[in-house]
Formats: structure tokens, C-alpha cells, sequence
């Protein structure tokens, strides 16, 4: 993946937990047990509790062709009613702002570089539209894309997705996600062994978004 691509990705995977789904009835996939199933919906129900998340992250890329891990560090925002604002801080200003619409791709002028279905930013929409749905009862999107093994209780839980789509299992081999009350950590393992590793903290929910924040998701 070029780099537009794999941050527009893994910042859409991680909106998807970073409040996380209500717990609503899903048809799951034969390779996800009922007892999994059920502490999914579980941890769901606990993670459900606000209409956003706002956290800091730091990123740690290690990557085949690199000789050392790759380090930025930013800010998410995931709100349900109107997408992702993801924020890269260090070692550039980059913004990705991520709606059932497309990506808008923000330089540090805040110049709109890319809007749309520009090309690598397609499927990250897709996955934005699929959070919503998630978001408002429906279970099956997750299930339909990956098998699912969870662990541990509501108040502090471990997940593995491993995606049972030819299409995604081209690109990614797995995810792996640690939480309680928020999403603390998150790690991608790519196709090609490279791997993106997440550490989020300061994570508060969000009932209402700020002006600089209505502004960058632009008119609804």
C-alpha cells in the first residue's frame, strides 16, 4: 500500500473500535464461536456510551524495506453521525477526513489536496459507511468481513480478526485490538509481514463537535 492508502486504512480500522459497536443481533461467521459472539456484544454494549471518541496516538510502522520502525504521532476523532478526522502531528502535518462520501486529504496549509473517490481513499470510505451501519445496530458487517476471537470481559478485552474476504486477505492478515472503557492499543499485521502498531491514551468521549472540527467535515 503507498502511504495515503495504508494511513487512510488503518485510521478507518481504528475508528471502527474506537467507540465500537452497539450490541444489536448479528448473523456471525461459521468460524466465530457463540461464546465469542457473545462477549463482542458485550464489550460493544460496555464501548457504546457516546456519540464520539477523541484520543492521541502514536503510530510505530515496521516495515520490510526499512531498517528502523517508522514513528508519527496525532489525534483521532471518530463521531458516528459524520466520520474520522485523522491528524498526523509528528514527523509532518498530514489530515485525512473520512465520510460515507470519500476522503479529503488536508496538507499542514490546510490546503484540501484530495477529495472524493480519489484513488486509495475508495475503500476507506467503504469502510467508514460500514462503521455507520455497524453504529446503528448492525453486527453483520464486522462478521460478514472477518472471523472474530474475543477474550477477557467487557471492562478489559482482547480481539483478533482475521478477514475470511479474498479480497481484504490480499492486503492484511490480521488485527489484533486491546481495550476497556476505550480502545488502548491496536496492531495490523499486513499480507507482507510489514506491521502497524497503535498506543492510544487521553481518549474522551465526544457528545458534540468543536467549530474546527465541523469545519473540517465541512457541511453535512
Amino acid at each position: 500500500m503507498g502511504k495515503l492508502k495504508r494511513h487512510a486504512a488503518a485510521a478507518a480500522l481504528i475508528a471502527l473500535q474506537a467507540v465500537c459497536m452497539p450490541a444489536h443481533a448479528a448473523t456471525t461467521s461459521s468460524s466465530t464461536s457463540a461464546s465469542d459472539a457473545a462477549l463482542v456484544s458485550q464489550i460493544a454494549a460496555h464501548l457504546a456510551h457516546a456519540k464520539g471518541v477523541r484520543s492521541r496516538f502514536t503510530q510505530t510502522q515496521t516495515l520490510a524495506a526499512m531498517k528502523a520502525p517508522l514513528v508519527s504521532t496525532g489525534s483521532l476523532l471518530f463521531f458516528r453521525e459524520r466520520g474520522v478526522i485523522w491528524q498526523i502531528d509528528t514527523p509532518y502535518r498530514k489530515t485525512w477526513v473520512m465520510t460515507d462520501s470519500g476522503v479529503a486529504v488536508i496538507d499542514a496549509a490546510g490546503q484540501r489536496a484530495a477529495t472524493g473517490a480519489a484513488q486509495g481513499s475508495r475503500g476507506a470510505a467503504e469502510i467508514a459507511k460500514m462503521m455507520r451501519t455497524m453504529l446503528a445496530g448492525d453486527l453483520s458487517a464486522l462478521y460478514s468481513q472477518f472471523d472474530v476471537e474475543a477474550r477477557g470481559t467487557p471492562s478489559q478485552w482482547q480481539m483478533h480478526l482475521v478477514p475470511r474476504q479474498p479480497q481484504i486477505a490480499q492486503s492484511l492478515r490480521g488485527i489484533e485490538m486491546e481495550g476497556g472503557d476505550f480502545l488502548e492499543s491496536l496492531r495490523i499485521t499486513f499480507a507482507n509481514g510489514d506491521i502497524t502498531q497503535y498506543a492510544f491514551s487521553g481518549s474522551t468521549p465526544v457528545s458534540a463537535l468543536a467549530p474546527a472540527d465541523q469545519k473540517l467535515f465541512g457541511t453535512p
